[in-house]
Formats: structure tokens, C-alpha cells, sequence
């Protein structure tokens, strides 16, 4: 054990941010959850939560837990931001209420079913070009050739640039932990990135008709002007593509090495979309984010002073024996709703229905083609300082008997 315990809470040596955290978090994660409701992070001066009761309620609880601090490591009241806050994700009401509510107008669930039908002819048709092949890397070609496609052609983007979504998200999610060398390899070449990035939020370059043409209409209704849906445009570019590349990929991980579990999908695709929930749960893309405290609060017996920095364990939260029965098992029939994978609260994540609508159309898609699915080679992890998912994952499909 690296955590003691002090006379207020338990003080931990583990840096969350370290290759070795990340490339197997889950013991540490136990570490954390067993040492205490809420430990110091001595390395970098912080609290940590890692069990489900605690992570939640700090989630449910902005006016304690504030979020316009900034959600990563670097507190936006005593530095500058690297880039203009988000006005969804590094808010608070009522400045993050007017957001929401344009966004949510934007996101309505009638709009997002609307997507259903060219979601489902892009996944059908990826779906029959992986199982020709037989062999193929679910990240580059699968989990990450979806969502690029049909997640940027709902928002308007234009065709020309959209690799650079990739590069952008993965440096903003490294942003959020320390200034490492898993972040300085990730903001290598980004002043391009970040100009595109920028380019594509104005209405000018939006297709009418899209997500972010939308905004725009939508913006003036809650007194936000061009500038601000600029940067709500960037949040949809910033947040929907990554986490949702890391949940797919996460997902084949997940079906590769548990074959039982997708004999069930496979058996019943109209599984498929409970099936991606016990994925976010069990491999979270998203594994923490910060909170700062407004005032000094105590939490179980330890008070947390005003102006503290919280870091969240998402993931280990989704594995919190406390909360969860068997949390280490994977399993399809769990009813995974509860889990904190896509956050909790007034700033849960705001495409979290396109990302649960991408992953039922193309599961359902590959669980009515594919009868077995097997790892090819060695999986890859892709390092991030705040979200866990592949680099590489080889697999090789077995089709389906007519």
C-alpha cells in the first residue's frame, strides 16, 4: 500500500498521471477506493474520490463542486487557460445554464432520432467492408472510421480537415491532467490543429442544415451571441468524437475477450445498446475530471477547504464493489445504468445520446453480421492523461451463417 492514513484522511503517494497508473489503472484504483471516501493525492497537492457514493454526489453538486475552475489540474483562478473556457464543461449557472439550454434545444431527442437512418446506412456499410476483409484494426478502421464520418457529416464540417478532430480532442483530454510528456507529445504541430478547429466553429463554414447551424439558430433565443456558439460548436468538436472512438474501441476489446458476452449480442442485437452501457462502465473512455471547492465542506469526517482542487475517479467509480455487484465482471444482462461514464448532474455529457445512438446502430450492425469476434495480435493503449482507450487493436471476424 502507498496510502497512509493521517489523523484527517488517507494520504497517497500513486500520480495518477504516470504511465504505470495508466496503463493499469484498476489496482490502484482498488487502492484508492479501499484507503478512504476522499484521499490526499500528496504528489500534486489534491483530494481524490474514487467510490461511486462520493463521486456521484460531487458530481450532483455544482454549487459546492464548481466546475468554472476549470476541470483539469490547472485551476483557471490562479493561471489562464490554455484556450477560451468551455461554456458546457468549465461552467457554472447561470453562465452554464444558457448553454445548456441552447444545446439542449440543438440535442433534442427528436433531432437526434432524425440522425437514425444515415447513422444506420454508415454503419451497415462499414460493417459489410470489415467482415469482407475478415481481418482489420478495430481502432483505425471500425471504432475510429464511424464516428468520423458520420458524427462530423451531422454537425456540417466540411470533408476537408477531418483528421485533425483526432489530434484536437486528444490534446484537449492531455490538457486536463499535468503538463507531462504524454501532454507535450500530444501538443506537438497543434497551432494548425487548433486554427481548423477554430475555422470550422464559425457559421460560414458550417453546412445549413447540420448540428451546428442549429446552434447558431438557437443561440439568440437564450441571448448568446455568434461568438459564444463559436465555442459551443468547439465543445461538440472538442468532446464527440474521441470518447466516442475510445467507447467503440473499448467495446470490440470487451466482446474480443469476453466471446460468451457477444454470443449474447450476437444472439439479440437489440442488446446492443445496454451492451455499450456495461462498456462505459466496465472500460470508461472517460476516467476522471477536476472539481474546485466553493467553500470548506466536509466529506465522511474529512473537511476539504474553499478553493480545493477534487479529482474525480469516474472509472473507479463504475467499479465500486459498494455500488456494484461483481463490478469486475463484464457482463451485457447488468443493468448498467447508474454508472458515472458519461458524467452525472448538470454537466453531463451533452452528446451522450449521439454517442449512445453511434454505438447501437453499428454494434447492432456487426452483432447481426458477426458470430464470433478474436483478437488478431496485440492490443495497443493509447495514453491519455484523461481518457483510456487503444491505438491498435487487431481482431479478425467470423461471419455469420446464412
Amino acid at each position: 500500500m502507498s496510502a497512509t492514513i493521517t489523523s484527517d484522511a488517507p494520504v497517497s503517494r500513486l500520480d495518477p498521471f504516470s504511465e504505470r497508473f495508466l496503463n493499469d489503472p484498476y489496482p490502484p484504483h482498488r487502492e484508492l477506493r479501499d484507503a478512504g471516501p476522499v484521499v490526499r493525492l500528496e504528489r500534486y497537492g489534491i483530494w481524490a474520490m474514487a467510490r461511486h457514493e462520493q463521486v456521484h454526489a460531487a458530481l450532483n453538486d455544482p454549487e459546492t463542486f464548481r466546475s468554472a475552475a476549470g476541470v483539469g489540474l490547472a485551476d483557471f483562478t490562479k493561471e489562464k487557460p490554455f484556450r477560451p473556457p468551455s461554456l458546457l464543461l468549465e461552467a457554472d449557472p447561470p453562465e452554464h445554464s444558457r448553454a445548456r439550454r441552447t444545446i439542449t434545444g440543438v440535442l433534442s431527442p427528436k433531432r437526434v432520432r432524425s440522425l437514425r437512418e444515415a447513422f444506420e446506412r454508415e454503419a451497415h456499410a462499414l460493417v459489410e467492408r470489415v467482415v469482407d476483409q475478415g481481418r482489420f484494426d478495430a481502432v483505425d478502421e471500425f471504432a475510429e472510421a464511424f464516428p468520423t464520418k458520420v458524427f462530423p457529416d451531422a454537425v456540417g464540417v466540411p470533408d476537408k480537415g477531418r483528421e485533425n478532430l483526432m489530434a484536437y480532442g486528444n490534446m484537449v483530454f492531455n490538457a486536463f491532467g499535468p503538463q507531462n510528456e504524454i501532454f507535450r507529445e500530444s501538443a506537438k504541430g497543434q497551432d494548425e490543429v487548433r486554427e481548423w478547429i477554430a475555422e470550422m466553429c464559425l457559421r460560414e463554414n458550417l453546412r445549413d442544415g447540420g448540428l451546428g447551424a442549429d446552434i447558431y439558430e438557437h443561440a439568440p433565443r437564450h441571448e448568446m451571441g455568434p461568438d459564444e456558439a463559436a465555442l459551443l460548436v468547439r465543445s461538440l468538436l472538442s468532446a464527440g468524437v474521441d470518447t466516442t472512438v475510445h467507447g467503440l474501441g473499448n467495446a470490440i476489446y470487451c466482446f474480443a475477450t469476453h466471446p460468451d458476452q457477444w454470443a449474447a449480442v450476437h444472439a439479440d442485437p437489440s442488446r446492443a445498446r445496454a451492451a455499450f452501457e456495461e462498456v462505459v462502465r466496465f472500460e470508461s473512455p472517460v476516467q476522471t475530471f477536476f472539481r474546485t471547492t466553493t467553500r470548506a465542506v466536509e466529506v465522511e469526517g474529512v473537511t476539504l477547504p474553499e478553493g480545493e482542487k477534487v479529482l474525480l475517479f469516474l472509472a473507479a467509480a463504475n467499479r465500486d464493489p459498494r455500488h456494484w455487484e461483481e463490478p469486475d465482471r463484464f457482463d451485457v444482462e447488468r443493468r448498467a445504468s447508474g454508472h458515472v461514464g458519461f458524467g452525472s448532474g448538470i454537466h453531463a455529457c451533452v452528446g451522450q445520446m449521439l454517442a449512445r445512438l453511434e454505438a447501437d446502430v453499428l454494434i447492432g450492425a456487426l452483432a447481426r453480421r458477426v458470430e464470433a469476434i478474436e483478437l488478431d495480435g496485440e492490443p495497443e493503449l493509447k495514453l491519455n492523461n484523461t481518457l483510456r482507450g487503444l491505438a491498435s487493436l487487431p481482431v479478425r471476424v467470423h461471419p455469420a451463417s446464412a
